[in-house]
């Protein structure tokens, strides 16, 4: 079993995974060295998704059940960008090349279960101001893809009901879902991303 625990920044995902849960995999760190090439760049997010996925899958064979603060598949990320108008739309496009020769090649796939947390932006920013321990870059961009994070992980509960819980919950790790079959589907990606609301054309390249 792979579980992913998600939400916009300042949801709490890290501090869930450290109350309830022994070892997870860890979020992404920026280094500030990504690569300033498009193309690059879309690779550089697809080794990222692959690498965190094959720690999970190594936690999962040894603990039995593997958590990742936020998701190996960050493709919500530029979709929601794009959908919010902050990105060019082509930026989706190329790393959702990416994302699917990443699934094809079984390296990338989908949560077994996704734990969604989406507190109100007031409750956002009021933990964004209260925390000393992290910077939370852009945060301003980044508390609007509250509803595209929504409108992502509610698409795929449509298409494949049961694997989306809609909580962090308090008491800890709830009754999860069973392992889905084939993980690394391109037909769900394809399907998820076929049934997304149309994005916006209006931010172009740099």
């Amino acid at each position: 079993m792979i579980v992913v625990v998600e939400g916009p920044t300042a949801a709490g995902k890290t501090s869930w995974c450290r109350r309830y849960v022994g070892r997870y995999v860890a979020e992404y760190a920026a280094t500030g060295r990504e690569p300033t090439d498009e193309m690059a760049l879309a690779r550089h997010w697809a080794r990222v998704g692959m690498g965190r996925w094959a720690q999970a899958v190594d936690l999962e064979r040894a603990d039995g059940v593997a958590f990742c603060d936020t998701d190996p598949v960050k493709l919500h990320y530029a979709w929601g960008m794009a959908a919010l108008g902050l990105a060019p739309r082509a930026r989706f496009d190329r790393e959702l090349t990416v994302t699917r020769e990443a699934f094809r090649s079984g390296r990338l796939g989908f949560a077994d279960a996704v734990l969604v947390g989406l507190p109100e932006v007031e409750t956002l920013q009021r933990r964004r101001d209260s925390d000393e321990t992290r910077r939370r870059r852009n945060f301003a961009a980044h508390v609007q893809l509250r509803e595209p994070l929504q409108q992502w992980y509610a698409t795929l509960d449509r298409l494949d009901p049961g694997r989306v819980i809609w909580e962090l919950p308090a008491e800890g790790v709830p009754k999860l879902p069973v392992p889905r079959a084939d993980r690394c589907a391109v037909e769900l990606l394809d399907d998820l991303v076929a049934a997304l609301p149309p994005l916006r054309q209006a931010v172009t390249e740099p």
